[in-house]
């Protein structure tokens, strides 16, 4: 009896009374709520590794777009770099005729030039001998030669349109 005077006795009897009614009566309902707290995780556990798994997909599929589009750009670049190649040998070229085209022209040009001038000097030494010969004849001929010379002039025009 000495035992029921003590209350550290009577604290561990209400201890156990309270954890065997609580086990009985509040096992269900904590069991419950901590399996509901289990299936909880366990679904966010899902649901993560499930958007693990999409972000690595799309993570994948995004790396994949970008080496396509790395090799696009590459192919890209290639292409502009062969176009302007050929463009630079077309401008070449093009300026290699325009340049040989416009030295012909300053040749026939300067041909031209050179013609016109050997006629030009042609004509005015034509012009001068006739002055300097007309005015030789003039001092030198007579009445009589001058008859005949207009004479022989007209018969050889006259023969020549013939």
């Amino acid at each position: 009896m000495e035992f029921f005077n003590e209350a550290t006795n009577w604290v561990l009897i209400s201890f156990a009374i309270f954890a065997i009614g609580f086990l009985k009566l509040g096992r269900g309902a904590l069991l419950g709520k901590l399996d509901r707290r289990i299936e909880e995780i366990r679904k966010e556990i899902e649901t993560a590794e499930s958007l693990r798994i999409e972000a690595q997909e799309l993570l994948a599929q995004y790396q994949r777009k970008q080496r396509d589009a790395a090799r696009e750009a590459e192919a890209i670049i290639s292409t502009a770099q062969k176009h302007a190649a050929e463009i630079q040998k077309q401008a070449e070229a093009d300026l290699d005729e325009m340049v040989s085209r416009k030295e012909t022209q300053l040749q026939d040009r300067l041909k031209r030039m050179e013609e016109k001038a050997v006629q030009e000097i042609k004509t005015y030494a034509a012009e001068l001998s006739i002055k300097a010969t007309a005015e030789i004849i003039a001092k030198q001929m007579d009445q009589a030669t001058n008859d005949r010379l207009v004479e022989q002039s007209i018969k050889a025009i006259s023969a020549q349109l013939r």
